[in-house]
């Protein structure tokens, strides 16, 4: 599927806005107390990505998506400074729920919850992460202990959730939680007297509004009508909304790391020491060159499993491949860019910085690393069974 001069043009009005209107307000100090930008902040960027016809671009005004192929161009673009997902709307976990909402929402559901995350005016939080300390859920959702039970017309749900991103002044929310059937996906409105923020930890990284909160959930009661699917098709939803959302980190990213690339770049080529540039030094040089080979391997890899999705397969295998080879690149991009500043790449400066603690999270974040390497392994395991003569 080859991407349209539409999407291409979406995409280069997109990195204009954000490269003249966003990356000044990346000094901008209108922060939290866990250095996140405030909703004031973000509000603010979203008019001028309304006025400049650049918000939410990645959902067209039919309510189509861009294919996965398309969306790569946008979403890469938004991401070259840690605010664009926030101006533009692309940010998570927005995206993923916007996604999810137009694939499986009703039409009141679509009326209710999902027109106002298009318009930009709200955020919403995805509930589903919980507390290690209690053998909660986390890469296992299997482990889930968020209950709900059927009262009436009413689900009533009961539990304790941890790292829930953005809860913190959000008006949407979809709650995961285990009933007799199964998992279950709820749409639930918030600020709710009965989700309780417990805390929000200071993290390594700071570009999410309202940070990674923990929350309590206590006789939560909701309208059986807000429930996504049936009772027990909460993990078989959450699967339309995981590769897609996966792959859109890698997307995002991998733009503020061809950013930080560039800092990196304009540093080494204006610094000197001992006599040359640092570019002409070939331990520097070759950094930046394997920055080049690491960016242009993480373009064909989401590329690769844009064109899987786009096809129409869930992709599960393919965004685990995805998700391992560009977090890991990005990781070495960003600690390439941060070495060849020095000093300078550790301060507040520029944002490299910033992107070097965001990509080190990103590892994380949908999956580490490891555990998608342990379920592509556990995938080789089948296929080999699977070819073996009977």
């Amino acid at each position: 599927m080859t991407i349209s001069d539409r999407a291409r043009q979406i995409a280069d009005r997109v990195e204009a806005f954000v490269r003249t209107s966003i990356i000044p307000y990346e000094q901008d100090t209108r922060r939290d107390h866990h250095g996140a930008p405030t909703d004031a902040l973000v509000m603010e960027m979203r008019d001028k990505a309304r006025a400049a016809g650049v918000l939410t671009p990645h959902i067209l005004d039919d309510g189509s998506h861009l294919n996965q192929r398309e969306t790569a161009e946008v979403l890469i673009r938004s991401g070259l400074s840690p605010l664009g997902p926030l101006a533009c709307n692309t940010m998570a976990p927005d995206e993923g729920n916007m996604y999810l909402l137009g694939k499986v929402g009703s039409a009141e559901h679509k009326r209710r919850f999902l027109d106002p995350l298009v318009s930009g005016r709200t955020r919403s939080a995805f509930f589903m992460t919980e507390p290690a300390e209690e053998g909660g859920a986390g890469s296992d959702p299997s482990m889930m202990q968020t209950h709900c039970r059927i009262d009436g017309n009413h689900w009533v749900i009961n539990g304790r959730k941890c790292f829930i991103t953005g809860a913190e002044g959000a008006s949407v929310g979809i709650v995961m939680a285990k009933a007799e059937e199964g998992a279950c996906l709820f749409l639930v409105d918030l600020p709710d007297p009965a989700i309780r923020i417990e805390h929000v930890p200071n993290t390594i990284d700071t570009s999410m509004p309202g940070g990674h909160a923990t929350v309590i959930i206590d006789n939560l009661r909701v309208p059986a009508d807000q429930m996504l699917g049936e009772a027990g098709d909460g993990f078989r939803l959450a699967q339309i909304r995981l590769a897609p959302a996966r792959l859109s980190h890698c997307m995002r990213w991998l733009g503020a790391c061809i950013r930080a690339n560039e800092i990196a770049t304009d540093y080494a080529n204006r610094r000197h020491a001992f006599g040359k540039p640092l570019v002409d030094h070939e331990g520097v040089g070759f950094m930046l060159a394997e920055n080049l080979i690491d960016i242009k391997q993480a373009e064909l890899m989401i590329d690769w499993c844009a064109g899987v999705l786009d096809g129409g397969s869930l992709g599960t295998a393919e965004s685990s491949m995805a998700k391992v080879a560009v977090s890991e690149a990005l990781m070495r991009i960003a600690d390439r860019c941060v070495q060849i500043m020095g000093g300078t790449g550790v301060s507040d400066k520029t944002i490299v910085e910033q992107v070097f603690r965001e990509v080190r999270a990103f590892r994380i974040y949908d999956g580490p690393t490891e555990v998608h390497k342990w379920s592509l392994a556990k995938k080789v395991k089948r296929d080999w069974k699977a070819a073996q003569p009977a």
